[in-house]
């Protein structure tokens, strides 16, 4: 094993947290009342053009309730693609509603547009694009899509803060949006979500959900069922601090993946998302898919350059093929660019914090370990 280690992922606290987080401290605001919950979330709303913000004690919570919002329940049907997080489609799950799947494009590997209209029924509520990594899915295509049979689109955008579609960030694409702060993601607050929406109803709704359900205008008066989905003052205060960096966090790591494209563009069999019409893009992991010549398997590559104290992830599992959801993904046909992406995907290093030298040191390991099998 070697004694250097470069994990895939790690948080990058370089602002004002520790201030934000004392001035809590200090002030015995720690729950979820109090001003730093309420700066985070204007500032976040101000950040993504929209009107309103409601921050959630994860970005999990923040799907479901801008599912909730929008009255997805039970017998309803939501679109997604089928290669993301199992938290989008656990969220549609949630609400009793099923989530339909679709395949991916090759080269972004956001959501197939071409294949959504074959999805949608009678019980068709919204379509879930996910903005995959931090590409963006075709946003024109997908709201085309919508209006013309009167859907909801809803935005998961946990790993893709600041990225943009025609010159408008994510978040602002949509009638709902659900960001995530987990510690991995381009700007954290440890845990942590934002539902965010131009719409003042969802958005008071959205923060009614998350509430337990209380009136907003009547304290401990409870008209419908709610969650306790709120975020702490702490956590807003994180979160706050790390999005007044987000521009030099999104900088890093344009800079970072650069690196990568660059050393890794000349070698046979490895291959990368893509970007097309008007999609600016953010690096949330740079991730990779080992093709032929590579006679590597990827879980071997992976386990390599482990011993040598590189950490990596694989791509996750498709929808349709975990338990919880293999029955319905077997209804809904094949889904042969995710499997392959799946197959063969690996996420490299990518956080604020890397230099140079360790993105030489990752793709020298890679190297070696592909080069093991050719």
């Amino acid at each position: 094993m070697s004694e250097r280690f470069i994990p895939v992922a790690a948080p990058v606290l370089a602002g004002n947290e520790k201030a934000y987080v004392l001035d809590c401290i200090e002030s015995s605001w720690i729950s979820s009342c109090g001003k730093y919950v309420e700066k985070f979330e204007r500032a976040f709303a101000d950040y993504c053009g929209v009107g309103h913000a409601v921050s959630c004690s994860s970005g999990t919570a923040a799907l479901h309730v801008a599912l909730l919002a929008l009255g997805v329940g039970t017998g309803d049907e939501v679109i997604l693609p089928t290669l993301t997080f199992v938290a989008t489609a656990n969220a549609v799950t949630y609400c009793g509603a099923r989530p339909r799947f679709v395949d991916i494009e090759p080269d972004t590997w956001t959501i197939d547009p071409a294949l959504i209209e074959a999805k949608i029924t009678a019980r068709t509520k919204a379509i879930l694009p996910v903005h995959l990594y931090g590409y963006v899915a075709n946003m024109d295509a997908v709201t085309e899509l919508a209006g013309r049979h009167n859907l909801f689109v809803v935005e998961d955008a946990a790993e893709a803060h600041g990225a943009e579609f025609r010159g408008r960030r994510v978040g602002s694409l949509s009638d709902v949006a659900a960001f995530s702060f987990y510690g991995n993601k381009i700007i954290s607050s440890g845990e942590g979500g934002m539902v965010v929406t131009d719409s003042e109803e969802l958005g008071r709704y959205a923060a009614q959900l998350r509430g337990q359900g209380m009136d907003l205008n009547q304290r401990y008066w409870f008209p419908i069922i709610g969650y306790n989905y709120r975020m702490p003052n702490l956590t807003a205060a994180v979160g706050l601090a790390q999005l007044e960096l987000i521009d030099w966090h999104l900088n890093r790591r344009r800079e970072i993946a650069s690196w990568y494209r660059d050393i890794l563009r000349d070698v046979p069999g490895i291959g990368w998302q893509s970007a097309k019409d008007g999609r600016k893009n953010v690096d949330w992991l740079f991730t990779i898919i080992l093709d032929e010549p590579i006679r590597v398997s990827r879980d071997d590559v992976i386990a390599r350059l482990s011993e040598r104290g590189v950490e990596t992830r694989p791509v996750f599992y498709p929808m349709h093929v975990l338990p919880p959801y293999r029955e319905m993904g077997q209804e809904d046909g094949l889904f042969p660019v995710a499997e392959r992406v799946a197959r063969s995907g690996l996420s490299l290093p990518t956080w604020a914090g890397l230099q140079r030298k360790d993105v030489i040191y990752v793709c020298d390991a890679l190297r070696e370990c592909i080069g093991e099998g050719r």
